[in-house]
């Protein structure tokens, strides 16, 4: 656990360096000096994650009352629960008593938790339900004063739950913005929604959560050069060039995507990402709209990221570079574990209407590509790691290195503004650009820069 009490001449290192951020973005510079950083961690700690809206968790792994599964904000552990009126709580795991924690088990069914120090009792929806002699002791004291303590804010899109510890955030549809049209492409496709596979698989990577955080905002440039070898062996099967072909989307501050789509009806497929035709045939406009549809329609790829940490990606893999790709969708989250250490939460999602046969398909090719052992994951996790080498260095520091972040920019790059994308946001095309990156960093400073109980006035980069 990290000591998150921040010295006053540390704090005025960390809003130097965050001023230098914030001053430098726009010409696509970023310090080094921002990763692996023990003194900025501290900071983040609570200014990212004790404020923004931070994913949990799906509806579809707490189906029933009584169920929940442990999760975390930042280093801090909490209860997502489906209570008896099957309201969704998220509540820390800390019994009121003395904070001993209440859970020690990552998912079950219950109708309360016990602290096992002093016996209190708590039901689902947090409430305390009795004490070892709580008259006798206690006398009149009021047990609704002294429930589990509830994250300041939930909310849910498209059965995505969402937690804040800031009662000054604003509604999570405000703070989503445009991404939420986008998650809406592969999560509200149809009305049968989607189901996790299985529980999230964890593992531990040294590395900065910015790192793997800004690759999901849109870094495509990485797919031919670090992931040659998953293409050489099929289990990327989008042609690299047919692949850059697309948009990068800043949807709103801080929330960014990428979109590898067929521009036209004569460029190949695949279509809906590779899901199979007699899915996609139950796909429409119920929860969606026509401009939606016709865009998910058209996709081969969506690579976006959620402000701080959760990274949505959907495209089609192959378990076998002899049997056709299959559409396969994950969720990871990048929970920050100290400065220089991330672990990685990865859901596998599947529709609920798709065949026993078809879920299968996309879990197992999903975990070749994106896991644990995974093509991808084992080749993104080395440069993370270097990153924050470079960045924790005291030659970084002594010599203020500057990370390149100006691709895109006025003058430098092909990428062109589109205007007359149906989407939110701001658009460009080809994916040749960094302003997605730029538009996670600008939200990330303003955020750090930001007095307590008040929300900066932020714009996306440009």
């Amino acid at each position: 656990m990290t000591d998150t009490v921040l010295r006053d001449d540390d704090k005025g290192y960390v809003e130097r360096l965050m001023r230098e951020l914030s001053d430098g973005i726009d010409k696509g510079s970023v310090p080094a000096s921002i990763f692996g950083n023990e003194r900025v961690y501290k900071q983040e700690l609570r200014q990212i994650y004790g404020r923004c809206w931070v994913y949990m968790g799906h509806e579809s792994e707490i189906p029933n009352p009584g169920d929940y599964v442990l999760r975390k904000i930042g280093e801090d552990d909490f209860i997502v629960t489906r209570d008896a009126n099957r309201n969704v709580n998220v509540m820390l795991n800390a019994c009121r008593h003395r904070g001993v924690q209440i859970c020690r088990t990552d998912r079950g069914n219950t109708h309360q938790f016990r602290c096992l120090y002093h016996g209190w009792t708590f039901g689902s929806d947090g409430k305390l339900l009795g004490a070892l002699m709580w008259k006798q002791t206690n006398g009149e004291a009021a047990k609704e004063d002294n429930g589990l303590v509830h994250a300041a804010q939930v909310g849910i899109h498209q059965g995505l739950i969402f937690a804040t510890l800031d009662a000054s955030a604003p509604p999570l549809k405000e703070y989503l913005g445009g991404i939420g049209w986008y998650l809406d492409l592969i999560f509200g496709l149809n009305e049968h929604g989607v189901e996790v596979i299985g529980p999230p698989q964890r593992f531990v990577i040294p590395a900065d959560w910015k790192s793997p955080a800004e690759n999901g905002a849109g870094d495509d440039f990485h797919l031919a050069t670090l992931h040659r070898s998953a293409i050489t062996l099929g289990a990327f099967p989008v042609n690299p060039i047919e692949n850059m072909k697309g948009y990068h989307v800043q949807a709103a501050p801080g929330h960014s995507l990428s979109l590898s789509m067929a521009m036209s009806e004569d460029d190949p497929g695949p279509r809906f990402i590779g899901f199979p035709d007699e899915l996609t045939e139950s796909f429409n406009t119920s929860a969606i709209s026509e401009d939606q549809l016709a865009a998910a329609r058209m996709s081969r790829v969506i690579v976006g990221n959620v402000f701080p940490n959760l990274t949505f990606i959907a495209l089609p893999v192959s378990e076998d570079s002899n049997k056709p790709p299959v559409a396969a969708i994950t969720l990871r989250t990048w929970q920050p574990k100290g400065p220089d250490h991330i672990e990685v939460w990865n859901w596998f999602f599947a529709y609920k209407n798709a065949t026993p046969e078809q879920k299968q398909r996309s879990y197992t090719a999903g975990l070749g590509t994106f896991s644990m052992a995974g093509l991808f994951e084992m080749d993104d996790s080395e440069p993370w790691m270097s990153v924050v080498k470079t960045g924790r260095s005291v030659a970084a520091e002594l010599l203020d290195m500057k990370f390149n972040y100006q691709r895109g920019l006025p003058g430098l790059g092909i990428a062109t503004k589109v205007e007359s994308f149906p989407g939110p946001g701001v658009v460009y095309t080809p994916r040749y650009e960094e302003g997605v990156q730029r538009n996670l960093y600008k939200f990330y400073a303003d955020m750090m820069l930001a007095p307590p109980g008040e929300w900066p006035d932020a714009k996306v980069a440009g």
